[in-house]
């Protein structure tokens, strides 16, 4: 007489199915954390230190280079992530947990239901976090003296590469 409860193995096309949502669940996160490069990306192979002016009292003034005059030496678009509500990981965490939850039986289904969760409500706070992000525009002046100042403006600066602009109070300003 065969036993009733005997344990029988998953079909192979339902653990390639589900090999391939695993691989497309890593895949997807490390994309949207920023793991995997993307055709956007804004990294510079030239970074430029932030620097400032030193004030010494004892320069002349009217001798030496202008202190707040510069040329714009590049001017770079940079996404900011905004911030999260946990909205995004609720959801991604609910989802997570009832598609986990089909995989695996007894135990098996209880731990892939807890990794679906957690790695929804991973995905789900970075992705979220994506949904807020701005963009701010990276402005790096090379001023008289040698050094590098950057300035950061939530609108297009009115400045291209190569012109005569001043840096006031972090703000830039036409030379004249």
């Amino acid at each position: 007489m065969p036993q009733a409860d005997a344990f029988s193995r998953p079909s192979p096309l339902m653990n390639i199915a589900a090999v391939a949502v695993i691989i497309a669940s890593v895949t997807a996160i490390a994309a949207i954390t920023g793991l995997l490069p993307s055709a956007f990306s804004h990294k510079s192979d030239n970074p430029v230190a932030l620097s400032s002016v030193s004030l010494d009292s004892n320069a002349p003034t009217a001798a030496g280079p202008c202190r707040h005059c510069g040329v714009v030496e590049s001017v770079r678009q940079v996404q900011v992530k905004g911030a999260a509500t946990g909205v995004g990981a609720v959801a991604g965490g609910l989802t997570g947990a009832i598609v986990g939850s089909q995989f695996g039986r007894g135990n098996g289904r209880t731990a892939m239901g807890v990794a679906g969760a957690a790695g929804g409500a991973y995905a789900g706070h970075e992705i979220e976090k994506n949904l807020h992000t701005t963009t701010t525009h990276r402005v790096v002046v090379r001023m008289e003296d040698g050094t590098a100042r950057t300035v950061y403006q939530s609108d297009a600066p009115a400045f291209g590469v190569g012109e005569k602009v001043r840096v006031i109070n972090g703000a830039l300003a036409a030379q004249g």
